[in-house]
């Protein structure tokens, strides 16, 4: 069955860095789109960052320049490398596949039904 194992969360001042990382199996990863999405409490879900297959990338504004996404079909994982962190990135974050073309689309629309997300808080 589809697994997605996030880790690489933890706790960082604010300006510091951290890199993601997200073990896929059950689906052949190299064909998917993948994106990283956050749920931050009180907060809308957030999709951050997503890259298609052919590793055309997509950032919200609230990430872009800070965050790179990026992927290694060779090992089936996903990674998200978030520089510059705020306070507001303090959230949940979780890996999630994604439908459709990533190409001039407003939000991509990723989901996981699967992973438990990985926590980042960042401290000022």
């Amino acid at each position: 069955q589809v697994q997605l194992v996030e880790s690489g969360g933890g706790l960082v001042q604010a300006g510091g860095s951290l890199r993601l990382a997200c073990a896929a199996s059950g689906f052949t990863f190299s064909s998917t789109p993948m994106g990283w999405y956050r749920q931050a409490p009180g907060k809308v879900r957030e999709v951050v960052a997503a890259v298609s297959s052919g590793d055309y990338t997509w950032y919200s504004d609230s990430v872009k320049g800070r965050f790179t996404i990026s992927r290694d079909n060779a090992k089936d994982t996903l990674y998200l490398r978030m520089n510059s962190l705020k306070d507001e990135d303090t959230a949940l974050y979780f890996c999630a596949r994604c439908v459709g073309s990533l190409v001039g689309v407003s939000t991509p629309y990723c989901f996981n039904s699967w992973g438990q997300g990985t926590q980042v808080t960042v401290s000022s």
